[in-house]
């Protein structure tokens, strides 16, 4: 049951007579005078310590803000679980994974929640795979119920301070700085800490990684953020366009709210709604304690970062814009690209995801010199099960390339490295209700709402690794529209089908197990295999904007109507490989209803001026490599 109430003021109830379970003894003999210590075999820590008699705490932190404006300080809740060895000495770190989901939509693919069987305040059941990993090889790890979830108290925020500090109060007592008690409102103390901690978490709790990492906060050592929006403005917008609108952000503090409490938390949500900003898609400063790219210069903690390229959900460009961020402040940093969709690299690559991570933490948190940082930085998955190792991301030899639109003769207009010698004109009306697949289809027919471009077949690889962009020059007859582009390839393949269900995966009924089991909670999880599909067609990566934020998405000019101007918006970020015989397409359209919520209503009749306008794609090996394939 979650908490609702303070448990150690007022006369409240106690959850339990104990916040401390000690079961058996430790399985590692040691010497009397002598602490225990973690072992090392073959470079990684190795699982010496028990599971089932580990030591299970249920504690409470009085925060610093008050979310739900009642007057009193919100109190953050979170499970402890560490080896028993840690009561004879052991010094541990910590591996933690902050979450609002853990009561409400739960969590990774077997949608696993928090459950206490017996009703002692301790969790008989934990959430996903880490505890059963890492807790035998000598770890301690922490799930945290984000403020307004959970047994924490107050009311989400999606996104905003209180939800981003949620997890800094256990990294300050973890370190001394904050203080804890157990439901029977005693003090407790970290005394088996070692003094490291790492943050882990898909989605949202990859966020609150990210939030709570670039507040610098001492203790926080590395993180592995999997899927997480790194600037929430980008999760709801894009370039002045609302692609989530209706009040989404309130939307998802209610979802995260558990039920009994969502009638409470009405006034906050309601306040959210109220300052989103859905009536224009501009910048506000309502964002700006929701993007973490631009404090990323407080950060000191390492970052493993994964991300699936083709995430319709939390888009590629919040791993982009994070990553070139971390590139820019010099951040130890890894990276891994997969060709899924939202899906955890657990359910994806999961041996060697499960080998990374275990190398990661022990290089960070427990000090084992294993080389994982000699080790490339980028592993990308280039097609279904295939993976590459590349020095960096973008990929090194990575040239911005400008790609011209060439006016057609019939059908479709042309790509080349060269504008067009002679001026020339493409026209087209706006259309609110045209479909994404109208629009990349058929691209040799002229079509009334969309401009097509394409190449010629390829004669070789063309390689593309970063964020490209869309140059165009244009004039409406309207005083505002949006502007879209999609970039399409164009040749028959087997691809992962990240778009159908399961994004890219196939859940299967066999399990396979990962770490150890209690007599309340094993280690095994539904395995899973990639899907795949022919086509003959793949949507590459697309962008859009709204012509009125062309200076800046935090002011909207209205176009003067029959007036050009230069338009510059960057699509989502890509790392893909045109294949010898297929032909790269441009789609140039106005409203995309698929990729934004709220399309424009002005039905603009639209002029581009192609000698002047181009997309710059990211070309590995730049000009010379599109000469060579052919464009």
């Amino acid at each position: 049951m979650a908490v609702t109430g303070r448990p150690w003021r007022g006369g409240i109830a106690v959850l339990a007579a104990t916040a401390l379970a000690v079961l058996a003894a430790s399985p590692q003999a040691v010497a009397a005078d002598e602490p225990p210590t973690i072992v090392v075999s073959d470079g990684v820590t190795q699982p010496v310590f028990g599971y089932s008699d580990a030591i299970r705490e249920r504690l409470f932190i009085d925060s610093t803000f008050d979310s739900d404006n009642d007057g009193l300080r919100d109190i953050i809740a979170f499970d402890v679980m560490r080896p028993k060895a840690t009561a004879d000495g052991l010094k541990v770190p910590v591996v933690m994974d902050a979450s609002p989901y853990y009561t409400t939509l739960c969590r990774g693919n077997d949608s696993e929640c928090k459950v206490d069987l017996d009703g002692d305040g301790l969790l008989d059941k934990w959430p996903l795979w880490y505890d059963n990993y890492f807790v035998p090889r000598g770890y301690a790890v922490i799930l945290l119920d984000m403020v307004g979830t959970g047994n924490s108290t107050g009311c989400p925020t999606t996104n905003a301070n209180q939800d981003n500090l949620s997890a800094k109060q256990a990294i300050n007592w973890l370190n001394g700085r904050a203080t804890a008690r157990n439901a029977a409102g005693e003090v407790v103390k970290a005394d088996w800490h070692n003094g490291k901690s790492g943050m882990i978490g898909k989605s949202y709790d990859g966020s609150l990684a990210m939030a709570t990492a670039v507040t610098g906060v001492q203790g926080l050592t590395t993180i592995v953020p999997i899927g997480g929006p790194s600037e929430y403005y980008d999760y709801v917008r894009s370039n002045g366009v609302v692609t989530r609108g209706n009040s989404y952000v309130s939307y998802l503090a209610n979802v995260v709210t558990n039920p009994e409490r969502r009638d409470y938390c009405k006034p906050v949500r309601d306040a959210l709604g109220a300052a989103d900003g859905d009536e224009h898609g501009d910048y506000t400063a309502f964002w700006n304690e929701r993007s973490y790219v631009k404090k990323v210069p407080k950060q000191s903690a390492s970052v493993l970062l994964y991300h699936g390229i083709n995430d319709d959900n939390v888009r590629a460009d919040h791993m982009s814009k994070y990553w070139y961020a971390l590139a820019e402040n010099d951040i130890p940093r890894k990276l891994w690209i997969s060709q899924e969709g939202h899906v955890d690299p657990f359910d994806s690559r999961r041996a060697v995801w499960v080998d990374t991570l275990h190398r990661w933490f022990d290089f960070w948190l427990q000090g084992v010199a294993n080389g994982i940082m000699d080790e490339p930085r980028l592993d990308i998955e280039r097609a279904a099960d295939v993976w590459e190792t590349h020095a960096d991301w973008p990929i090194p030899g990575k040239v911005d390339t400008e790609v011209f639109l060439q006016p057609g003769t019939t059908g479709a207009g042309g790509l080349g490295l060269v504008p067009t010698a002679k001026p020339a004109t493409g026209r087209f009306q706006d259309s609110r209700t045209q479909s994404q697949n109208t629009m990349i289809n058929n691209p040799e027919v002229v079509q009334p709402h969309r401009l097509a471009f394409l190449s010629e077949p390829l004669t070789a690889p063309l390689h593309i690794s970063g964020t490209p962009t869309m140059q165009i020059r244009a004039s409406a007859d309207q005083t505002d529209t949006n502007f879209g582009v999609i970039l399409v390839d164009y040749g028959t393949d087997e691809r992962v089908a990240h778009r159908a269900s399961g994004e890219g995966i196939i859940t299967l009924d066999t399990q396979d197990c990962w770490g150890e089991s209690s007599a309340t909670d094993d280690a095994c999880y539904r395995q899973t295999v990639k899907r795949v599909a022919t086509a003959d067609t793949e949507l590459v990566t697309k962008g859009i904007m709204d012509a009125q934020n062309r200076q800046s998405i935090r002011v909207a000019v209205p176009l003067v109507p029959g007036k050009s101007y230069n338009f510059s918006w960057p699509l989502l970020p890509e790392d893909y490989v045109f294949k010898p015989g297929h032909r790269i397409g441009v789609i140039v359209v106005a409203s995309y209803p698929q990729y934004s919520s709220q399309a424009d209503t002005t039905a603009a009749n639209i002029a581009v001026n192609l000698k002047s306008s181009k997309i710059v794609l990211p070309v590995v090996g730049g000009t010379a490599a599109a000469h060579a394939a052919g464009l």
